[in-house]
């Protein structure tokens, strides 16, 4: 992942540990829940092992990403999941961004006018990886899933019932804060794109 690495490394915690519990409720969860479940783990898994700071990764490695992320997003849109199937598809699009890290997107050595690189924006700093419209797409559609998501975490409000107790729905799933957590990495992979 491109970045700093005090961004990488909580990021590989955050997904890792939402990962493992996904999984782990996969197989201990209600039997509606555990197919999602297991998608978010795998998901989460992978986000993880992207997120992972190296300084070279393996030239192989965006085209196993690529390959793995576009086979999960095909996967989710067969069985009609959007949700997975656009995170696996941005996984898919940051994995490819990688392979040309950012300000290789231009002609490499190409100057302009003022002494910068193609790749160079107008502060000297390299032009950020990716399609812009494309990142700025999946920014804005995270971003809406999370606020989204969160306001479900939100309990619910007490429920009277007119010849018995209270009822309270119960605390928010740690499964729904996960994938909180996990739209929340997505934003944050975006970001250091």
């Amino acid at each position: 992942m491109h970045g700093p690495p005090w961004v990488g490394w909580p990021l590989v915690l955050l997904c890792a540990a939402a990962g493992a519990y996904c999984l782990v409720r996969s197989r201990t969860g209600p039997a509606a829940e555990r197919g999602a479940a297991r998608g978010e783990g795998l998901m989460a898994l992978g986000m993880a092992a992207m997120a992972w700071p190296a300084a070279a990764p393996p030239a192989w490695s965006p085209w196993l990403f690529t390959a793995v992320f576009g086979a999960a997003g095909l996967w989710a849109l067969a069985r009609r999941h959007l949700h997975h199937a656009v995170g696996a598809g941005a996984m898919a699009y940051m994995a490819l961004a990688m392979e040309l890290p950012p300000g290789q997107w231009g002609p490499a050595g190409h100057l302009d006018g003022m002494g910068r690189t193609a790749g160079m924006s107008a502060m000297g700093h390299p032009a950020p990886g990716g399609v812009p419209l494309l990142t700025g797409l999946l920014l804005v559609y995270f971003t809406v899933y999370v606020i989204a998501a969160g306001v479900r975490l939100a309990p619910a409000a007490v429920i009277t019932v007119p010849d018995g107790p209270a009822a309270d729905a119960g605390p928010p799933g740690v499964l729904r804060a996960c994938r909180v957590a996990m739209g929340i990495g997505m934003l944050a992979m975006l970001l250091a794109l």
